[in-house]
């Protein structure tokens, strides 16, 4: 039976068998910045001491984490906090001085509570000072993250019709797509906003069924004959993240995923689908990750609208280097002085720079958006 795409991948990613429910975790399937270097978890340390001084070091400092996965993140992090608040010199690939930045009289790692969140269940070795919830909790103190979560809540996608923009209905056991009923009034009013109108596709019987054996090298995500195209209805992200930024009474609420501006939409649209490392077709059968960018100027927006803040919003290469991180290369000298320094620092060096290439990860956006806190001096190169 077709179903709108927002209802068959709410299924497909989060029902009992969904793929980010059952089975071995997404670092099975696709690599994040937080699976690709510690570094990045460093760099995210800097800004938490840093954020802990702006809110006056607050008796319990809250990290959450949306969509952790298997709690990767928070693993690092309670690692990077123990560090840098304990004094320990930052290791070369990390943000520079984040020990002396603390200086708060209980140490950040002692106020500390770290949370995950995420509909799959507890993993066994998960450190115990870990919290897990299926839930965002209230009242929350600190930094809220969430590292590519956006891009993996189910939304409706639609096509442009000689009448309007019409939903896309989609078979969950074969990825099949037909028309379906017009938009309704609020996802209309969001796509007149946020999405320019692409060429309208002359008929519903120029859509391709899309089928399961189409490898990612095809057409397979632009399903209009080259004459229309097709939106990403954004508007149940935005309401996510609306949602999570009202969770913060002060702090910051961090985004980092794949996105595009409204001057950029892509007329084909992003959708696609990954498995065991490889881009695959995006079939809503709870046997992939099935995901799409996320217009970030829209989210960014909702933000803004709650917090009542003025957000940021860069790319992961400059959020990075201004926390830090700036990949450069170790002068050739230090190989003659220490063989082994040179090695950690040009792999430490080769780490970052993957992270910041704008062709891959460094081509994630970051949103930050402060609430009841100044964000500027925490980004401050």
């Amino acid at each position: 039976m077709a179903l709108r795409w927002r209802d068959a991948m709410s299924t497909a990613l989060y029902g009992p068998d969904g793929f980010f429910v059952s089975g071995a975790g997404p670092a099975a399937h696709f690599r994040t910045s937080v699976h690709a270097s510690p570094v990045f978890a460093s760099c995210l340390s800097r800004l938490l001491v840093s954020l802990d001084a702006a809110l006056g070091h607050p008796a319990r400092f809250d990290i959450v984490d949306v969509g952790a996965g298997r709690g990767e993140l928070l693993r690092s992090l309670a690692l990077a906090v123990g560090a840098t608040t304990a004094g320990a010199r930052p290791s070369p690939s990390g943000p520079a001085s984040a020990g002396a930045l603390s200086t708060a009289p209980v140490p950040l790692a002692q106020r500390v509570r770290l949370v995950a969140v995420e509909k799959a269940s507890r993993p066994e070795d998960l450190p115990a000072e870990i919290e897990w919830m299926d839930e965002i909790p209230q009242g929350l103190t600190g930094l809220l993250v969430g590292t590519e979560w956006l891009d993996n809540v189910p939304l409706d996608l639609a096509v442009n019709t000689p009448g309007g923009w019409r939903y896309l209905l989609v078979d969950p056991a074969t990825g099949e797509e037909s028309t379906g009923d017009p938009v309704d009034v609020e996802d209309g009013s969001w796509l007149d906003q946020w999405w320019p109108a692409p060429a309208p596709a002359p008929a519903p019987a120029s859509i391709k069924k899309f089928a399961s054996g189409m490898g990612p090298g095809s057409d397979a995500n632009f399903l209009i004959n080259g004459v229309g195209g097709r939106g990403e209805v954004g508007r149940s992200r935005d309401e996510a993240w609306a949602a999570a930024v009202t969770h913060l009474d002060r702090g910051v609420a961090l985004a980092v995923d794949y996105g595009h501006l409204r001057e950029d939409r892509p007329i084909g649209g992003t959708l696609t689908g990954y498995r065991g490392g490889r881009q695959v077709a995006p079939v809503p059968d709870g046997s992939c990750d099935v995901t799409a960018h996320v217009a970030m100027d829209s989210v960014a927006a909702a933000g803004e609208r709650v917090a009542r803040c003025a957000y940021t919003l860069v790319s992961q290469r400059e959020g990075l280097r201004a926390l830090g991180a700036d990949g450069g290369r170790p002068p050739l000298s230090l190989a003659s002085r220490d063989p082994a320094g040179y090695v950690r620092a040009l792999a430490a060096a080769s780490a970052v720079a993957e992270l910041t290439d704008p062709a891959g990860l460094g081509g994630h956006w970051w949103l930050l958006q402060p609430v009841g806190v100044a964000l500027d001096p925490l980004m401050a190169r």
